[in-house]
């Protein structure tokens, strides 16, 4: 689960980070309503007026702007919101800003990157930490690898002084500012850690002209098993920036990611579905979605699993590929043909069932009468759905 950057700035407050003032918008008049508030303490009369989509780069989309006066945040506002902006996360057909943000601007003399998150190859958490703020990470990476620093934190100990600090002189924090940056780190560990979060992200995090460390930009991605003890974060949900096929598919416990092929995959098991998109792309061909079924699926979730890929008008044929393990062949084999007869099924339909009760769900499809495309292999699967499709 992802959130908006005014929210995960509302978290870094509650746990002692120090953020710019803002206010949240979703209007042009309570955007100008904002900056006349903000700018009553304000003596420079400067704002930033910053889109709200769960995406990066929108600075660079066009969706950031700094205003002198009320009449440029009226302006900025009126452009940004409603727009469909465009950034390298959104894809070419971008996300509408519905929401802004209004804060302070801020004396900006050094960008840095900070950010925690989870290590699966050392069960640790990862702090990483860069002097190129303000960038891409991936970019850093790839060009100057040495700037980004790392140091892996156990989580029975947590985040030390002296790796706070290790940071800090690494992505070169002034000596006069190091205190304040080893507070905000360990501050952003404890934050990560409390809510659960897979991600924590400040960029930049920046070195005002008094010496202050402040975070200009806050990015927060959350463990979605664990969300059932985190209402707090539950209550940040935006529908308006999640695929609403996916939401719909939540609603029914199936693993559903939109994709941009044309051949639909239902299939029970995150690895199996993984090794069946893989076959698709090796035999010419590309997947329209991940869907996972898991290990309980009945007949409706199967019936609902085709409903939502044949909302999806790319979809050409649909291939089902099950391993019968706790999930029995006979039982999916039912829900297929009451799916494909609720549907009206009308694109071609290979299935590859193999494991528990596989004889039984066979004589099931056959049974139905439906042209259904038996198969035996994997690679079978593939090839006969690909032929189809073609």
């Amino acid at each position: 689960m992802k959130i908006h950057e005014y929210q995960g700035k509302e978290i870094l407050r509650k746990f002692g980070v120090n953020t710019p003032r803002g206010i949240p918008c979703f209007s042009v008049d309570e955007a100008v309503k904002a900056a006349e508030q903000l700018g009553a303490q304000l003596p420079t009369k400067i704002w930033i007026v910053k889109a709200q989509i769960h995406a990066g780069g929108r600075g660079k989309g066009g969706g950031v702007k700094l205003a002198k006066s009320l009449d440029e945040v009226r302006a900025h506002a009126s452009s940004i919101l409603g727009m469909q902006l465009k950034t390298h996360q959104t894809g070419p057909q971008g996300q509408q800003v519905r929401r802004l943000l209004v804060e302070d601007g801020a004396a900006i003399q050094k960008e840095y990157y900070v950010a925690a998150l989870t290590d699966r190859a050392t069960q640790t958490v990862a702090m990483m930490a860069s002097s190129e703020g303000g960038m891409d990470i991936e970019e850093v990476a790839h060009k100057t690898p040495e700037k980004i620093i790392k140091v892996f934190v156990d989580p029975l100990v947590g985040l030390t002084d002296a790796q706070a600090l290790a940071l800090a002189e690494g992505i070169g924090v002034p000596a006069a500012s190091q205190a304040q940056a080893i507070d905000t780190f360990k501050k952003l560990y404890t934050c990560y850690m409390e809510t659960d979060a897979s991600l924590a992200e400040i960029n930049p995090l920046i070195l005002e002209g008094n010496g202050n460390i402040k975070a200009l930009d806050a990015k927060f991605n959350f463990d979605a098993n664990a969300l059932y003890r985190q209402p707090e974060i539950v209550a940040y949900r935006d529908l308006d920036e999640e695929d609403p096929d996916e939401i719909e598919a939540s609603k029914f416990d199936l693993a559903y990611i939109s994709l941009d092929g044309n051949i639909g995959c239902l299939v029970n098991g995150a690895g199996l579905a993984m090794a069946t998109m893989d076959t698709i792309k090796l035999f010419g061909a590309e997947p329209a979605n991940f869907l996972d079924v898991g290990g309980g699926a009945t007949t409706e979730k199967v019936t609902e699993a085709f409903k939502i890929m044949l909302k999806n008008p790319k979809v050409k044929g649909i291939l089902v590929n099950i391993f019968g393990g706790i999930m029995k062949c006979d039982t999916i084999a039912a829900g297929i043909v009451a799916a494909a007869k609720e549907t009206h099924l009308s694109v071609p339909l290979v299935v590859r069932m193999k494991g528990t009760n596989e004889d039984l769900g066979k004589q099931i499809l056959v049974a139905s009468g439906l042209p259904i495309i038996a198969a035996d292999t994997m690679a079978d699967a593939a090839t006969k759905i690909v032929a189809a499709v073609k």
